[in-house]
């Protein structure tokens, strides 16, 4: 009860301090990242340590690694960030932290740690849904930026269009029925024999390519939802290879990296495009969230989309767009003032879902 007194206490004060200080942490996958921001948009310090080269080996994230290397980082990378802000534990005024979805075991190391804090020091806590800190990534980059907009959040584990009503209220507008986008890039990296992460390689092999000469389509696509789906335009990648070769050819893995990169950019720019224009004169902007965001032909697209239909287009500065944990304090400062705070029975949850049912 103590600790539920400091902690209201504590949530009251950051309430009323336009300038407090707020430590996010974020380990939902395979990023250990802390932040330290000031009144949720000002980024004090941003420390990463990537599992990038522990995983390269594998051709993917091996859960149980990266719950190992979060538990061995994220003491000295909380340290990193703070020491970056030039303040210590003792200047800060809440703590956010990523509690789903992601990797169970990658989720609870910084649950855990962060709890252990908010105990220690009788600070406010809030869980964060990742997905929201990846829309929050676009206030970050433009402070102006306000909702009601439409978000389409493409990253590995999610493709979701979404109406972004408040900065704590969001409505689910269409989803992906089968892969990820951010995922089908992947399995189509590999399948071409590019090295983990995928989604940059094939990127910048399609760079070399025509993006014509292998017709990609998905015939559900093309229907008038706002459902996508990517699976068949994997599996029709993967067809091409293998028939090439059992014909004893090489297909031209530039063009077919290309050819698949414009029809899932299409499929994004189209549903995303047309959910935008149904949400009405109030909400005239397009966001663009998620680690696929970093796509810079995906940028293009919708940036010339949105031109030509008068729409605003907003996307994360780079350093936003894949997972960190400032995007996670930007998110997490909002829920607090709205009055949200979690309690110590706090848990991880690899399957929170952002839009209420």
């Amino acid at each position: 009860m103590i600790y539920e007194e400091r902690a209201q206490r504590g949530l009251e004060a950051y309430q009323a301090d336009p300038a407090a200080l707020l430590l996010a942490i974020e380990s939902s996958c395979d990023e250990t990242a802390a932040s330290v921001l000031r009144g949720g948009r000002q980024v004090l310090s941003m420390a990463v340590h990537t599992q990038i080269p522990l995983h390269r080996q594998y051709g993917g994230v091996v859960p149980e690694l990266a719950s190992r290397s979060h538990v061995e980082r994220v003491g000295g990378v909380v340290e990193a960030a703070l020491e970056q802000a030039g303040v210590q534990l003792s200047d800060i005024a809440a703590l956010a932290v990523t509690n789903g979805p992601g990797l169970v075991g990658a989720l609870l190391v910084g649950v855990s740690y962060a709890k252990g804090l908010a105990f220690s020091e009788g600070l406010p806590l809030i869980g964060v849904n990742h997905l929201a800190g990846h829309i929050a990534a676009n206030y970050l980059t433009f402070p102006d930026l306000e909702p009601p907009f439409t978000c389409l959040v493409a990253s590995g584990g999610h493709s979701h269009i979404v109406a972004v009503e408040s900065y704590t209220a969001f409505r689910l507008l269409g989803c992906t029925r089968d892969d990820a986008a951010g995922e089908a890039f992947d399995k189509v990296a590999r399948a071409l024999g590019l090295p983990y992460p995928g989604g940059p390689e094939l990127e910048k092999l399609a760079k070399a390519g025509d993006e014509n000469r292998y017709p990609l389509h998905a015939a559900f696509n093309e229907g008038p939802g706002l459902d996508m789906s990517f699976s068949g335009l994997k599996t029709a990648v993967v067809n091409l290879l293998h028939n090439a070769a059992q014909r004893g050819e090489q297909a031209d893995a530039a063009s077919l990296a290309a050819s698949f990169q414009r029809a899932v950019c299409s499929t994004l720019t189209d549903k995303a495009l047309r959910a935008a224009l149904g949400q009405g004169r109030e909400s005239r902007t397009l966001a663009l969230a998620g680690g696929v965001s970093a796509n810079q032909y995906l940028r293009a697209m919708l940036e010339a989309a949105c031109q030509e239909h008068g729409l605003r287009f907003c996307c994360p500065d780079m350093r936003f767009c894949t997972d960190n944990a400032a995007m996670i304090g930007c998110a997490g400062h909002y829920a607090l003032l709205a009055g949200l705070r979690s309690g110590l029975e706090l848990n991880a949850q690899p399957g929170l879902s952002l839009c209420a049912e």
